[in-house]
C-alpha cells in the first residue's frame, strides 16, 4: 500500500533515532508530535494538517513515528520532555497503552493532546480531540437506510468491524447499531465482519459474508481504509454496480480518504463518514495553546464531521479530506 510505505519510508529516513524536527523559530514554541503510524491516508493527513498549523504559526516541530510500538513510544516522548518541548501532540497505538505517556507528560508539567484517539479514563490528565463516532456513523447509516427504503426490499446487511481495542471502532459499531434498531423490519444484519484494521482478514470476511449470504445488498465499514478489501470481494463475486444499476450493494463508509472519494465520483460508494481533519488538527495546536495560557479547556473536543453522498458531492468536496488528497495526487 503506497502510504503504508510513506510510513516506513518517514519512520527510516527522519525518526531513525526516534524523532525528528520540522520548521524553525527561534521565538516561538516547540511542539512534540508523535504519531503510532503513518500506515493510512488519515494518519498521513492528519500528519500534515498538523505540520501545517504549526509551520503557519512559526512554530518548531518535533516530530515522531513509532510504528505501532508503545514502548517505543514512550522513549520518544520522553526525549521530547528531555528536548523540553512547550506541548505535545499524540496519536496512541491504544487508549491503554498511552496512559504511562501521559502521566510522563504531568509529571513534566507539558501539557498533551490526543489526536484522533482518546485515552482510557484515570487520573493521568490529557485532552483528546477526536470525531464524534457515534453520531457520526449514526447518521452516515441512517442516510444508507434512506436509500434502502427506496429499494421496497428487505436488505441483507454486513459490517466490517475494527479493532475493538480503538474506542473509535467501538463508538462507531455502536453507531451503526443505533441506526439499525427500529429498522428491523428493512435491514437484517447478517454478518458482523470482525477486521482488527487488516485488509487481507477484512477482504476474507468479505468473501466468506458473500458466499454464506449472496444476497446482501448493504455494506458499512468502519474505516474507508478498508473499502479496496470490499471492492475486491464484491467483484469476485459479480456484485460490484453503480448506484442505480441493478444488483447495487449500498455502500457506507466512514474516515473521507482519498479512495472513497474517488468512489463516490464513480458512483460506486452511496456515502461515508467524514472527520474533519482539518478542525482536529486546529483544534489540537490551540488546545496546547490554551492550556498553556491556564485556561479551562474540556477533556474532550468532538469534531462533528460530516456525511458526504451523492446529494451533497459538489457542496462538501472542499471540505473533505480525501478529495484534497486526490487533487493533489
Amino acid at each position: 500500500m503506497k502510504y503504508k510505505f510513506i510510513g516506513i519510508l518517514i519512520a527510516l529516513t527522519m525518526f531513525a533515532t526516534g524523532c525528528g524536527k520540522s520548521g524553525k523559530s527561534k521565538d516561538g514554541l516547540t511542539i512534540g508530535v508523535a504519531f503510532e503510524t503513518l500506515q493510512t491516508e488519515y494518519w498521513v493527513a492528519g500528519f500534515d494538517a498538523i505540520r501545517t498549523d504549526l509551520e503557519k504559526r512559526g512554530y518548531t516541530m518535533l516530530q515522531a513515528i513509532s510504528n505501532g510500538d508503545p514502548n517505543r513510544q514512550l522513549d520518544q516522548v520522553k526525549n521530547f520532555i528531555t528536548r523540553k518541548v512547550d506541548g505535545i501532540i499524540l496519536v496512541p497505538k491504544d487508549a491503554k497503552s498511552c496512559l504511562p505517556i501521559i502521566k510522563a507528560a504531568n509529571e513534566a508539567n507539558i501539557p498533551i493532546v490526543l489526536f484522533n484517539r482518546p485515552a482510557d479514563k484515570s487520573d493521568a490528565h490529557s485532552v483528546a480531540v477526536v470525531a464524534d463516532n457515534f453520531t457520526l456513523t449514526r447518521e452516515t447509516v441512517s442516510y444508507l437506510i434512506d436509500q434502502a427504503k427506496k429499494t421496497g426490499n428487505k436488505l441483507q446487511a454486513a459490517i466490517l468491524i475494527g479493532d475493538l481495542g480503538d474506542i473509535n471502532a467501538v463508538k462507531r459499531r455502536d453507531g451503526f447499531d443505533a441506526a439499525i434498531q427500529g429498522h428491523e423490519d428493512l435491514i437484517d444484519v447478517v454478518a458482523r465482519i470482525p477486521t482488527e484494521w487488516n485488509q487481507e482478514k477484512a477482504q476474507a470476511g468479505v468473501v466468506n459474508a458473500l458466499q454464506a449470504n449472496p444476497d446482501i445488498g448493504f455494506i458499512f465499514t468502519s474505516s474507508d481504509f478498508l473499502l479496496p478489501s470490499i471492492v475486491s470481494a464484491l467483484k469476485s463475486a459479480g456484485k460490484y454496480h453503480k448506484i442505480g444499476e441493478p444488483g447495487h450493494v449500498l455502500l457506507g463508509g466512514f474516515d473521507g480518504d482519498a479512495t472513497a472519494w474517488k468512489m463516490l465520483k464513480d458512483g460506486y460508494l452511496d456515502a461515508t463518514g467524514v472527520q474533519d481533519v482539518y478542525f482536529e488538527a486546529a483544534q489540537s495546536v490551540q488546545a496546547i495553546l490554551d492550556l498553556r495560557a491556564g485556561k479551562t479547556v474540556p477533556d474532550l473536543i468532538l469534531d462533528p464531521g460530516f456525511v458526504i453522498h451523492q446529494g451533497n458531492l459538489d457542496e462538501k468536496s472542499k471540505q473533505m479530506w480525501g478529495a484534497q488528497m486526490a487533487a493533489k495526487k
